[in-house]
């Protein structure tokens, strides 16, 4: 399953650089698109909602 997460401000290197830190530490499979400022989650519901909270924590909003 795929989800997509689209993120405010998700616009340069050092963002994506931020969130590839935090997300590392999860188990979750992600893919990074700065163009379209989503995140694109390969998983169940669990691992769209342990991305989140993650992001979130960060300060990141998502839409």
């Amino acid at each position: 399953m795929k989800s997509i997460l689209l993120i405010k401000n998700l616009d340069n290197k050092e963002s994506a650089n931020k969130i590839r830190e935090v997300l590392a530490e999860t188990r979750v499979d992600y893919d990074i698109n700065l163009e379209k400022q989503c995140i694109i989650i390969y998983g169940n519901s669990d691992m769209v909602a342990v991305a989140r909270n993650a992001i979130s924590g960060l300060g990141f909003s998502i839409l």
